[in-house]
């Protein structure tokens, strides 16, 4: 067994149970592991650390996966992980039969996300550890949820940090040849595992959709909404489903916007209500703001606008101009659900940006809550990294 030997004091993080250790922590690796190799970490005094999965590549040489020296890193412990982390979204399946039954790091398995569709489940192997133990991995979560088709979506842009090249195909069973249908809240969503963003939907807004179909409710059949960065329409169907009379989705890919139809289609949503605007959407907000147009309801979920630390300054000022546009379009009294999913960008200064947003505005908003994935999306106490989406609801008053 290869061992990494730890710089002194660098074992710090690692007592405290974080589960990554970087390249410039490490004095010396014992051995010469392989890349996905089990290695034991070590600190100066050659003290037991962690178990961990070593990358040669990528700047997060090890991946931890154990503190535990008792534990054998083998297929049975990966097929346990698995086990526990899909038990745990159980509660789930009342209002979803669309759910992230395992989710990296807070589940123990850095760098493997699994997310099921009905029947479909797709997975991604984003780090070398997982990629080593993929089939032990797949077979575990097939004994775990039943599920026999699964389909691989390992073509994320970290998969390069890790040496490892994109994959994509069936791993048990066929592709599948049509979206798969899901139902979340009583909403009919259709999923493109193949083509669509991350493994085919946005899970992780799950929570938010529901309280845009509250608000909606609560403001009556007369409520609107603006969808901007709508992709596949989420929160507008959720909207629509909960009485709203009309919604404006904006997006700048056609082929979302077409999936958007098809799905207030599938929820028999009058396509006159429902409108698609494929545009930036900044040019959209403008084109609103001109036509003298406000809503009870302005969703702003962009893209990842900071990949990394190094992009924040400029993620910043984009997200202060989308949002500076957003306000403008709220009808006094309504409100404004604006997020970001980068991980570089913290809650605190995300608030702060949309702050800076709001005193530029020169309209009046107040803070009602803190949004955040829901319960299939975990963050492990000693990982605040896993805390990658924030959103905020404010009301304009």
């Amino acid at each position: 067994m290869s061992e990494v030997v730890l710089k002194s004091g660098k074992e710090r993080s690692l007592l405290r149970r974080h589960p990554w250790v970087y390249a410039t922590g490490i004095a010396q690796t014992v051995g010469r592991p392989l890349s996905g190799d089990t290695v034991r970490v070590v600190d100066d005094k050659g003290r037991f650390l962690a178990w961990g999965a070593f990358s040669p590549e990528s700047q997060i040489r090890v991946r931890c996966w154990s503190f535990n020296e008792q534990d054998t890193i083998d297929a049975a412990w990966m097929a346990q992980r698995v086990h526990e982390a899909v038990a745990r979204r159980s509660s789930l399946a009342a209002r979803s039969n669309g759910a992230r039954v395992v989710f990296g790091e807070a589940d123990g398995l850095p760098g493997f996300v699994a997310d099921r569709y009905a029947g479909q489940l797709v997975v991604q192997f984003l780090a070398a550890g997982v990629e080593r133990w993929r089939e032990a991995l797949v077979d575990g979560l097939v004994a775990a949820t039943g599920c026999t088709q699964v389909y691989e979506r390992s073509d994320a842009a970290v998969r390069e940090r890790e040496g490892l090249e994109s994959r994509v195909g069936p791993m048990r069973g066929d592709a599948p040849s049509a979206p798969i249908e899901i139902v979340e809240d009583g909403v009919r969503y259709g999923v493109d595992v193949l083509h669509g963003h991350k493994t085919g939907f946005y899970l992780d807004q799950r929570e938010s959709r529901k309280r845009v179909a509250e608000l909606a409710a609560q403001i009556g059949p007369s409520a609107t909404i603006l969808n901007c960065f709508s992709y596949t329409g989420g929160f507008s169907l959720a909207a629509m489903k909960a009485g709203a009379a009309r919604a404006i989705s904006v997006d700048s890919s056609a082929d979302a916007l077409a999936a958007a139809a098809q799905n207030a289609a599938r929820n028999d949503i009058d396509p006159a209500a429902f409108e698609c605007r494929i545009s930036k959407v900044a040019d959209a907000q403008r084109a609103l703001a001109a036509e003298g147009q406000q809503f009870d309801i302005v969703v702003l979920d962009p893209p990842k606008f900071a990949p990394s630390a190094h992009h924040v300054d400029k993620a910043a000022r984009a997200y202060k101009d989308v949002n500076l546009k957003g306000m403008r379009l709220v009808k006094p009294g309504g409100y404004l659900l604006t997020f970001s999913c980068s991980g570089a960008i913290t809650v605190d200064l995300f608030q702060k940006i949309v702050a800076g947003a709001v005193t530029d505005s020169h309209l009046e908003f107040v803070l009602l809550e803190r949004l955040a994935a829901g319960i299939d999306h975990p963050m492990r106490m000693t990982h605040p990294e896993g805390e990658y989406l924030k959103g905020l609801l404010l009301q304009r008053v």
